[in-house]
């Protein structure tokens, strides 16, 4: 049995989720189950409500024959794990040197206010997150964040706005995240 989550709530792969895991490990030589980490921190999170539980952690560590410490290491190394409950919309801005000379720490704290909160918060309905990240790699979009799989970039203001009016109507869902 694992242990529960801060909100009493056990992790375990559904079928296909441990299935496709499996798949994975099978791609490696034995004993080198630990190879399949990333991907097997993925699809833990998107389970998980877009967050990696220290149950959800443990129950990769079982399934990679690995131990918690080494998982735990490597999804609090990278921002692309949620280490504790995101909102629907996670905001994440680059902040690194090009996106700063391009205004980012501005579009940042202008989202902060606009939202009422800060780095690494949730807004009160749960529908925003917001998060710094090193580099995206999209140097001459700057300032740019990015949002599930789509990076919105030249930010401004008024492109801010919009994009949080359209989240907060329901115009955007997963697979509709970009702004045009």
């Amino acid at each position: 049995m694992h242990a529960a989550t801060q909100n009493g709530t056990p992790f375990k792969y559904s079928e296909a989720a441990l299935a496709e895991v499996k798949g994975l490990i099978r791609k490696y030589p034995e004993g080198r189950g630990k190879s399949a980490l990333i991907r097997a921190l993925h699809i833990a999170q998107e389970e998980n409500n877009g967050w990696l539980s220290v149950p959800a952690m443990d129950h990769v560590a079982e399934v990679l024959e690995i131990t918690p410490i080494e998982v735990y290491e490597v999804a609090s190394f990278y921002s692309m794990y949620n280490l504790e409950p995101v909102g629907q919309y996670v905001l994440e801005f680059c902040h690194t040197g090009p996106c700063a000379i391009e205004g980012a720490e501005r579009i940042i704290e202008y989202t902060k206010l606009k939202l009422g909160i800060g780095k690494n918060q949730t807004t009160p309905d749960g529908l925003f997150t917001i998060k710094q990240v090193e580099c995206l790699g999209a140097c001459g979009y700057a300032p740019m964040m990015q949002v599930g799989q789509y990076y919105h970039e030249h930010l401004t203001e008024e492109k801010i706005d919009r994009f949080i009016e359209d989240c907060k109507a329901g115009k955007l869902d997963k697979g509709s995240w970009k702004m045009h």
